[in-house]
């Protein structure tokens, strides 16, 4: 296709056409002539040099926190035996205006460049890379002729997270905490799990003598580790009672509930009215499964859907306005009594909260939730450490 000067070109070729038949001047038809042999040379060249480039793209990080940049680099090679033209690379976000625009140096057979540029995030969600564009140019830049050489790639924004205190542990922890084996092992515990040979640093007073004696080699009692809390975090996403402002609000809370409760040697659960439930686990892993759920979660519509029942400690994370008999239909998950903790996210303009259930903490407008969630928890006893 013709660039900008290209069109400009064909523009004054036509013109110059124009005005020599007007004028019956010979030389504005050779001058005419020569615009369009120049732009057919430059249709040519494109034509019968294609271009042998490949290119790769990398996100660091490809998972972030909103507010946060991530760094796209770029890697494109000359694969080809003649000496590339100049490249202008166009990759665009998330389909829209935005778009990074690079120019590359010819490159020699055989060569590499690598070039990066920045992407600031705002708010939490999934934005889409790409596809990247490269685009070849005539020596004089007439024409210019465009391919993709990269596909789309997901930068993962995940929610604002703050620094709080855990959710307090919950009468009712299960001894196993989910797991189907012992959830650690070391020198302290109360429960006998199983035997196994003697390491440096072993009590001797753990020798399990007897088997010592058959075995010929010393063996020691394991002790598992008594308790492991469980922390629910379930989370009201429906559109009728949030605008744009509430919902993050609301998910931030979610992501910051889940994250301190995570770090703070719980096993944590994330349950949404949208349908979302990642089931109990730890480790980062796990904490990275329930972000990336919340940096994809959408307010949605309808009515309040059937939850699954909630083990231990539970946070229940809903707009201020939900009518009582939901609030109540939900707390009603949790079946440890004094375990429940409802967070209530105000709107601009909107009054106080419905009376709820357990320990609540109120979020205004805008405001942080970590002054108001750590007096709760502290108030509850929920110190378990530092916050978050």
């Amino acid at each position: 296709m013709l660039t900008g000067r290209g069109w400009g070109l064909l523009v004054g070729a036509l013109a110059l056409a124009g005005a020599g038949r007007l004028l019956g001047l010979l030389e504005q038809y050779v001058l005419a002539a020569g615009a369009w042999a120049l732009m057919g040379t430059a249709l040519a060249y494109l034509a019968l040099r294609p271009a042998d480039v490949t290119a790769s793209r990398t996100l660091h990080p490809s998972r972030l926190e909103a507010g946060e940049e991530s760094r796209v680099e770029l890697a494109v090679a000359n694969r080809g035996r003649r000496t590339s033209a100049v490249l202008e690379l166009r990759d665009p976000v998330d389909g829209g205006p935005r778009r990074a625009r690079l120019l590359l140096a010819p490159l020699r057979p055989g060569g590499e460049e690598r070039v990066s540029y920045r992407i600031p995030t705002e708010r939490r969600g999934v934005l889409r890379v790409g596809p990247l564009e490269a685009r070849r140019f005539d020596p004089l830049s007439l024409a210019s002729r465009a391919g993709t050489v990269v596909g789309e790639t997901e930068l993962v924004v995940h929610p604002a997270v703050e620094r709080v205190l855990p959710l307090p542990h919950a009468p009712g922890d299960d001894r196993r905490g989910g797991f189907r084996r012992a959830t650690a092992v070391g020198a302290t515990g109360d429960d006998f799990y199983a035997l196994r040979p003697w390491a440096v640093g072993d009590d001797l007073r753990r020798v399990h003598w007897p088997s010592t004696a058959r075995r010929d080699e010393l063996m020691v009692r394991q002790h598992d580790v008594p308790w492991q809390g469980r922390a629910t975090v379930v989370l009201d996403v429906r559109a009728r009672y949030h605008d744009d402002d509430s919902i993050e609000q609301a998910v931030s809370a979610a992501a910051s509930v889940a994250a301190a409760s995570g770090r703070g040697g719980s096993l944590v659960r994330l349950v949404t009215t949208a349908g979302d439930d990642t089931g109990f686990g730890t480790g980062q892993a796990h904490l990275e499964l329930i972000l990336d759920r919340l940096a994809r979660v959408q307010p949605t519509e309808g009515e309040l859907p059937g939850l699954p029942e909630v083990d231990g400690a539970m946070a229940l994370i809903v707009a201020a306005d939900v009518p009582a008999a939901d609030v109540s239909r939900l707390a009603r998950l949790s079946g440890s009594r004094g375990s429940l903790t409802v967070v209530a996210v105000q709107r601009e303009g909107q009054g106080p909260p419905q009376v709820a259930p357990g320990r609540t903490v109120l979020v205004g407008p805008g405001q942080a939730l970590a002054p108001a969630w750590n007096r709760a928890m502290a108030a509850a006893g929920g110190v378990r450490g530092a916050a978050g």
